[in-house]
């Protein structure tokens, strides 16, 4: 059965916690003791109707504020499909929650509130869904209710989104649905209450969304978590190298690269489930043995030999800054590629976006929490890698504070 993996975003009380929660119940995903603690805890709260926000925000803290301040996986099915839902806070003091829980995800919602229209944290959630290149995002616009149920609004925000999606250049399919998740509105099931509107349903678009499967059709990339040599009678001389194929496929018989060295071999055998298989797919923990002894240690990275990747010791990147801390020129990190560590020195900042105006400003001195903006790096030695937009998977890395061991910023590769 297909899994799709879904982003949400929504700024405070954009009924984000609801929308979700109204998912869950449409689809019968919530057992029923939790339905009956949820109904509990509305009446606590003096409500007249059941709370589903209270399905998901599940820590003290957001209970009681009524905000969601972390991410959170969400998993729910219908007959035809898994989900996963990535809920991540949508104001800006948690940019780089956003970030982290859409880095993964193929399809976003972002909720708008029908009252308030295409605001500030709109203009970040339609940025970092062009920033990770997601596909197809979803505007829910929410709380119809308190609009008058108005199709005049909902097609001026609808309006202004294009406007917005068209001058930051975002490239995803835009699909828009008026909605009141409170009351399940055109969230499940169609609207009567909105009888001018005759598209689909928010579910109905996620079930029929197909899910990517161009992973395999990209480079092979295959980073080496692990060396196994059992040292045994029965397995004397095996050599296999473990680890996640990132993207791509490999066959066996194929001939493959090991970077850095850029030695070739053959490969001799592939095992999958521990069961040896003629070929391998993206997303699949494999073992292969080649036909050849390489030097090669985890962090190393098989490819193949027609699709092979030149390292470098520059580039340059867009970040998410995610500390406290100012980013400034000089500033050293590790740099964390897949599973590969390299020690990195911001040589200088190019520029930051300023999201009230989408303009990239230039001579910018530093970053700060939340900020983002394109910087160029060195590297302590070479990194095999692609650009962001040429392979995903092998074009984004995390920088790490050596001293506090904190992930300071996801980083994404322009140019290498």
């Amino acid at each position: 059965m297909d899994v799709l993996k879904i982003a949400t975003a929504g700024s405070v009380d954009d009924g984000k916690s609801t929308l979700i929660g109204r998912l869950l119940f449409d689809t019968k995903s919530i057992t029923k003791d939790r339905l009956e603690a949820v109904e509990a805890g509305s009446r606590r709260k003096g409500l007249d109707f059941t709370d589903l926000s209270l399905l998901t925000d599940g820590l003290i803290a957001e209970r009681e504020q009524g905000i969601t301040i972390d991410v959170a996986h969400i998993y729910f099915a219908t007959p035809s499909r898994k989900y996963i839902i990535a809920d991540s806070p949508g104001h800006v003091e948690y940019t780089r929650n956003m970030i982290t829980g859409a880095s993964h995800s193929e399809a976003f919602i972002v909720l708008i509130d029908a009252r308030k229209g295409v605001i500030e944290q709109t203009r970040r959630h339609l940025f970092i869904a062009r920033l990770l290149r997601i596909r197809t995002v979803f505007v829910c616009i929410n709380k119809m209710d308190l609009a008058g149920f108005s199709e005049t609004v909902f097609e001026g925000i609808r309006a202004d989104v294009k406007r917005l999606a068209e001058t930051i250049g975002l490239e995803s399919t835009l699909e828009f649905v008026p909605a009141v998740a409170k009351d399940g509105d055109n969230i499940a099931l169609a609207s009567e209450r909105m009888s001018w509107y005759t598209g689909k349903t928010l579910l109905q678009h996620l079930e029929e969304l197909p899910v990517q499967k161009n992973q395999d059709l990209l480079p092979a990339r295959f980073p080496v978590q692990y060396v196994i040599r059992p040292h045994s009678d029965e397995h004397h001389d095996f050599r296999g190298y473990a680890g996640k194929l990132e993207s791509g496929c490999l066959r066996k018989g194929q001939e493959v690269m090991a970077l850095p060295s850029g030695r070739t071999a053959v490969i001799r055998a592939l095992y999958a489930a521990a069961q040896e298989v003629d070929e391998v797919s993206a997303g699949q923990s494999i073992t292969l043995e080649l036909d050849a002894d390489l030097d090669i240690s985890r962090g190393n990275m098989i490819v193949t030999t027609d699709a092979a990747c030149n390292g470098s010791a520059s580039l340059q990147a867009t970040l998410a800054w995610m500390d406290d801390k100012k980013l400034t020129p000089g500033s050293a990190y590790l740099l964390q590629h897949g599973i590969h560590t390299v020690k990195a020195k911001i040589s200088a900042i190019e520029n930051r976006v300023n999201i009230d105006t989408l303009e990239n400003e230039e001579g910018v001195s530093s970053f700060g929490l939340n900020d983002i903006g394109r910087v160029h790096l060195k590297t302590a030695r070479p990194l095999f890698a692609d650009t962001f937009a040429q392979n995903p998977h092998n074009g984004a890395f995390i920088l790490v504070d050596e001293f506090s061991n904190n992930t300071v910023a996801a980083g994404f590769i322009e140019t290498l």
